[in-house]
């Protein structure tokens, strides 16, 4: 499977592509890469976003999930750069519970791109699976302006 692997500000980040699509996005590197020119697109908008140079990710994306994840997962597509939605927030907008919406966040298996980090609880940070946990939300969050 082609896939590309990055430093980042938040640790070494590799990006999975499959059918000309992202699929996911992992903590950590992964031998021998397979480089195609979506993996080095997603790795420039990668730079481009840790610069602050840009905002929001253009990128093909199949994220394998179910239908209630998928529109989780576009619902977290739309919270701009630097903002922030509750779990509670999400699951109004798709007529559905706080905690359901907080389980497809913890499944999104393209962190950052898709950024689940922009979720927060009504009551503090929520959790966060990305390597790091709390800590790298708040990073993120922190950088975006978020914090």
């Amino acid at each position: 499977m082609p896939h590309l692997s990055l430093i980042s500000p938040v640790g070494e980040l590799t990006v999975f592509e499959e059918d000309d699509k992202i699929i996911s996005l992992d903590w950590g590197r992964a031998p021998e890469a397979r480089i195609t020119p979506l993996l080095m697109e997603a790795k420039t908008q990668l730079r481009f976003y840790f610069q602050k140079k840009l905002k929001g990710f253009d990128l093909p994306l199949a994220p394998a999930g179910t239908d209630f994840q998928q529109r989780v997962w576009r619902q977290m597509q739309a919270i701009p750069f630097g903002e922030t939605q509750t779990y509670g927030e999400i699951a109004q907008k798709i007529k559905s519970g706080a905690r359901p919406v907080g389980t497809a966040c913890g499944r999104n298996p393209i962190p950052i791109i898709i950024p689940c980090h922009r979720v927060v609880s009504a009551t503090g940070l929520g959790g966060y699976s990305g390597a790091g946990g709390l800590d790298t939300k708040k990073s993120l969050l922190a950088f975006e302006g978020a914090l």
